[in-house]
């Protein structure tokens, strides 16, 4: 994945596994939360010590979610993301400082 720079788009997608659950199929939160840090870390480099991601985001494609990204120190990024389609492809089109 590449970085357009700071808060810049990204050039590819991330494509996150999909958990079947009781109310359908959401995004798998640890897969994806693995692959933004290795995305960010790759992308832009430095160390990423964690990255949180809401659980239960229903596979709908449109959805827009948040994952908090902190870096060594307590530093925390907003990467923001975007369900592509069904398969539960996403574009990680965002990374910001948090407010």
């Amino acid at each position: 994945m590449r970085f357009a720079g700071r808060g810049g788009a990204i050039a590819a997608l991330i494509l996150a596994v999909t958990a079947i659950g009781c109310g359908g199929t959401a995004l798998d939160d640890q897969k994806t939360e693995d692959q933004i840090k290795d995305s960010v870390e790759k992308g832009q480099g430095g160390k990423v010590t964690a990255v949180d991601c809401p659980s239960g985001v229903d596979v709908e494609p449109g959805t827009v979610f948040s994952c908090a990204v902190t870096r060594p120190g307590g530093k925390t990024e907003t990467a923001k993301l975007r369900i592509r389609d069904e398969d539960a492809n996403v574009d990680f089109f965002n990374l910001s400082p948090s407010k």
